[in-house]
């Protein structure tokens, strides 16, 4: 059927990090109105495209490229570890930014990423996550005193020990000491995510440990629901990890979630990230 003058052909490319998978939109050669809208409707698995959002690539004065992200709700995101990740790849490939190293800009500041390239082809990446924000005004939380570490709080009909922090979006994790394949996590997740407790919502984490330096996830984002990953979640657990001791501070912690594994080290400061990034498909979409 011939498009009517006011549909809008828009192309965009489909990329999984770790299963963590969005719709990214280069906006360096195409415009957007709506993304908000746009997003709640691809990202629908029956009746749209399929993904936990969309991505858009825009311009930047301060940057290689600027990242907005859009949960599969429509609501806005201030940072994805596993969407920036593909971001770099996207960039490099299509060779827009024909460099290993570049930064891009997000609403939680710039973030720098290392790209390892094999043939003229991305297979990972390390990103710069920024630092792990520890005091609850910055997550926020509604909770007193300098940080939240291990502090038990009542959630729905349960206690549980809980650690906040800020990747640049709101993160609690919490420790799970029985095999997350059991975890009620559709029950547990919404009662999280819109606890008063945090203002702007949350991401959680609940981590199981598995050995030394190595721990498994599974997550509940805000606007998405349960995830095969979310990057910033696992910088969160792996802070968290080494919080409560589980972990080594910079030292290289395996986090593994349902979409894959990824390597985080946190230095006390600055949180490293290392992980794949992996086009799907290409094609396009009349709005």
């Amino acid at each position: 059927m011939q498009a009517s003058p006011k549909n809008q052909v828009l192309s965009f490319t489909k990329m999984e990090g770790a299963g963590n998978d969005y719709i990214y939109f280069n906006c360096f050669e195409q415009s957007i109105a709506d993304p908000a809208a746009l997003s709640a409707a691809l990202s629908d698995r029956h009746f749209g495209i399929g993904g936990d959002g969309i991505v858009l690539i825009c311009p930047s004065d301060r940057a290689d490229a600027r990242m907005r992200m859009f949960n599969a709700d429509g609501s806005e995101g201030r940072m994805c570890g596993n969407a920036i990740r593909c971001v770099g790849k996207y960039l490099y490939e299509t060779g827009m930014v024909p460099r290993q190293t570049m930064t891009i800009e997000t609403l939680s500041g710039l973030r720098r990423l290392e790209l390892q390239v094999e043939k003229g082809a991305v297979t990972s990446v390390t990103a710069d996550m920024g630092p792990a924000l520890l005091e609850p005004a910055q997550i926020p939380v509604n909770l007193p005193g300098p940080a939240v570490v291990s502090r038990p709080v009542q959630i729905g009909e349960a206690e549980y020990s809980i650690t906040c922090l800020s990747m640049g979006n709101p993160h609690c994790v919490v420790f799970w000491p029985e095999a997350l394949k059991e975890l009620p996590i559709e029950e547990i997740g919404p009662l999280f995510e819109r606890n008063p407790l945090f203002p702007q919502g949350v991401n959680t984490e609940f981590v199981r440990v598995l050995g030394e330096n190595r721990i498994q996830m599974r997550v509940w984002e805000r606007g998405s629901g349960e995830t095969l990953a979310c990057g910033t979640g696992a910088c969160a657990a792996a802070a968290a990890s080494v919080l409560a001791g589980y972990c080594g501070k910079n030292t290289d912690i395996s986090v593994q979630l349902l979409g894959g594994d990824l390597t985080v080290r946190w230095d006390g400061q600055t949180v490293w990230m290392t992980g794949p990034a992996r086009t799907v498909f290409q094609g396009t979409v009349t709005i």
